[in-house]
């Protein structure tokens, strides 16, 4: 996982896997010293729920859970086309950051 940061964190990863997803997310977590029971608590999650997903222990995880905890860590979901990720330069030209 790259992180790049200028005026907004970004978390550049080809995740694939939830357990990939909830690691980033428990970095992110920690980042910003939050304890899981806070972000669990302002997410409308079970503290179990959230940790299970840290440690990569669930096969699914629904959209509107994950929503909610990536706004509560102040992130976004963005989609980008398979092999579309571009270089490091290209990304910060595109967000309108310098090179």
């Amino acid at each position: 996982m790259n992180i790049t940061s200028s005026r907004v964190l970004t978390y550049t990863a080809n995740m694939q896997t939830i357990p990939e997803v909830g690691q980033a997310l428990a970095q992110r977590r920690k980042l910003l010293n939050l304890k899981q029971g806070q972000v669990a608590a302002l997410s409308g999650l079970s503290q179990p729920l959230l940790s299970r997903l840290e440690k990569g222990q669930l096969s699914e995880f629904g959209a509107r859970k994950l929503m909610a905890v990536l706004a509560v860590l102040g992130l976004e979901l963005t989609f980008a086309e398979v092999g579309a990720a571009g270089t490091l330069d290209e990304l910060r030209r595109e967000r309108g950051g310098t090179a």
